[in-house]
């Protein structure tokens, strides 16, 4: 029994190690998701670091593209969240106040807030950070429109 614990703890130990490692991820090689459930809009992301991806913990960082007047609809969730503007321009609205995301913006989102972006002409590239081990356990609600 003692023998079996020691093996446990060392595992726990081994795990740990690697989460703390450094990790590269080259976005490139990373396939698109979303895009095609009309609940979410017509945006599409690649998830970065996420724990069911990469030896990582934490954080959760993914790449939100918009083609022209791409949307990500209405919707809130537990966690608070960073958009980091890399390309195009867009429109994030946040509990009713529109907010320009452009290159090198940073907005923070509060959780539970609602949200949403609308991409400008020229589509729109942003960061995304949830404080999170995982993207699976952002608990997206959105709005009903009414």
């Amino acid at each position: 029994m003692t023998e079996h614990l020691g093996e446990m703890q060392a595992q726990a130990l081994a795990m740990m190690a690697l989460a703390a490692m450094p990790v590269a991820v080259d976005a490139e090689v990373i396939a698109l998701e979303g895009g095609e459930d009309p609940a979410f809009g017509t945006v599409r992301w690649r998830t970065l670091f996420c724990a069911d991806k990469t030896q990582t913990q934490g954080m959760v960082l993914g790449v939100a593209e918009f083609g022209p007047s791409g949307t990500l609809l209405p919707h809130r969730h537990g966690a608070a969240e960073i958009y980091f503007g890399l390309t195009g321009a867009g429109t994030v609205t946040i509990d009713g106040t529109a907010h320009r995301l452009t290159p090198g913006v940073a907005l923070y989102i509060p959780g539970e807030a609602q949200h949403d972006t609308v991409a400008g002409p020229d589509g729109l590239r942003f960061l995304y950070v949830f404080p999170r081990d995982r993207f699976s356990e952002i608990d997206y609600r959105f709005t009903a429109e009414g």
